[in-house]
């Protein structure tokens, strides 16, 4: 997964997976696009105006939590 921020277009794009080209977008609401692979699934998200979406520095605080093997067993 891959996240970055261009503070001069104000745009913060999360993604994935960078091993599956997007072949097709969908948006979610003005100004924030899910990009699909080929087979459908959501490969990356765009969200334009991040600042004003998500405050004055949109990576300022950040939180990756990944769950115990026990979760991640429980989801598969």
């Amino acid at each position: 997964m891959r996240i970055t921020y261009d503070p001069a277009a104000d745009a913060l794009q999360i993604v994935f997976r960078d091993d599956v080209e997007w072949t097709d977008s969908t948006d979610l609401e003005d100004g924030v696009t899910a990009d699909m692979g080929a087979d459908g699934h959501i490969v990356g998200l765009e969200i334009l105006d991040a600042s004003q979406r998500l405050g004055a520095d949109p990576l300022a605080h950040i939180n990756i939590e990944r769950l115990g093997a026990q979760a991640e067993r429980r989801a598969s």
